[in-house]
């Protein structure tokens, strides 16, 4: 299936859910924040949010500092 992550498509396999994709991108450790569709979808909810062929994904790390 065809996502458009941070701007860039990616071929994925059909049904992978958001926590899913994390592990994908080698994220799985670090403060994020997802948005499907312009819509912002809870961590709580990864294990349970699956994607649909087409949907836009934003993915933004969390950065420390001072």
């Amino acid at each position: 299936m065809e996502l458009v992550i941070n701007g860039k498509t990616e071929q994925l396999p059909d049904g992978i859910n958001a926590a899913q994709l994390i592990e994908h991108l080698g994220l799985a450790n670090e403060r994020l924040a997802m948005e499907v569709n312009q819509e912002i979808v809870p961590r709580s909810s990864f294990d349970s949010h699956c994607f649909k062929a087409g949907d836009r994904i934003e993915i933004v790390r969390a950065i420390g500092g001072g």
